[in-house]
């Protein structure tokens, strides 16, 4: 149940950190936006570690955990995220994020085939339910030139769908770095050793990928909003989805944390006072009866 619960406080956190995002995003680049979050957010994570007394795990951290943990952080935030990025750009919201939220379904066939966990048929019928569910709750209706529409389509399609195979790899790798001693530390470790990473790494190469470092000229206060959507998401997020891999199984936990949406449209009616549609009503209700499937024994 504590695993369960912790691939729900990651969803509930990706929800915060998205708002955040999304205010950032309008004053700076996807790419600034992503070196700022990255780079500051790890940073911080390790003055934690440091404060807590924790330094001493990761020093002892074994060479294949650490592999595993930098090369998820690489896939995942770094090229997932990219690719991630270019399907909203070309084909937009509407159409990415029902297709990018389909990665439980890919993460479910690697548990199978990289760690011989046996899918039980409530599990199985979860997934599919909270995929399906997403889908009604992301799916909105996009007016587009027909001429614009098969121009960039099939690109931004084949974008999402990478950025969907990308996180589950992503993840599942997460999922395996915390297999060799599954325990609190590990996951804190692995998470930050995760981002630290990628986030030295776009540091490296911000010459060639955010030329004029535009990262450097962003607005205080969108800094701060960036690192604060930063330790939600990766300090809080992902801490408790990789948490999660040490308490549950890979496929329970996975499709569990894929319900940001659920919690993003409810934010939406509380705290916006948006009108919920019958779509979204029904994409509700069957995220919430596959979460049901899963906690099931």
């Amino acid at each position: 149940m504590i695993g369960e619960l912790a691939a729900l406080g990651a969803a509930i956190s990706w929800t915060f950190s998205a708002i955040l995002y999304r205010k950032a995003l309008q004053q700076t680049k996807p790419i600034s936006a992503n070196i700022i979050r990255l780079s500051c957010t790890s940073a911080i994570l390790l003055v934690f570690l440091i404060a807590i007394g924790k330094l001493g795990v990761l020093t002892n951290l074994s060479v294949n955990v650490a592999v595993l943990a930098a090369v998820s952080g690489a896939v995942g935030l770094g090229l997932g995220d990219t690719l991630y990025m270019l399907s909203l750009k070309l084909v937009g919201v509407a159409r990415a994020v029902p297709i990018t939220c389909t990665y439980p379904l890919f993460g479910l066939l690697w548990t199978v085939v990289f760690s011989g966990e046996a899918i039980t048929l409530g599990v199985g019928l979860g997934t599919v339910a909270i995929v399906a569910g997403i889908w009604l709750l992301s799916y909105e209706k996009e007016e587009r030139p027909a001429t614009v529409r098969r121009q960039i389509s099939v690109k931004g399609i084949a974008a999402a769908l990478a950025t969907a195979l990308l996180w589950s790899v992503s993840i599942s790798m997460m999922g395996l770095a915390v297999e060799e001693t599954p325990s609190l530390d590990q996951a804190l470790i692995v998470n930050v050793v995760r981002a630290s990473a990628i986030g030295l790494l776009l540091l490296v190469f911000s010459p060639i990928i955010d030329r004029g470092h535009g990262f450097l000229k962003v607005e205080r206060k969108t800094v701060a909003t960036l690192i604060a959507g930063g330790l939600v998401a990766l300090g809080l997020g992902w801490f408790f989805l990789t948490f999660s891999f040490t308490e549950t199984m890979a496929s329970r936990a996975i499709p569990i944390s894929s319900t940001t949406p659920l919690f993003s449209a409810f934010a939406g009616v509380v705290l916006l006072h948006e009108k919920i549609s019958v779509r979204s009503l029904v994409g509700s209700v069957v995220v919430v009866a596959g979460v049901f499937l899963i906690f099931l024994p």
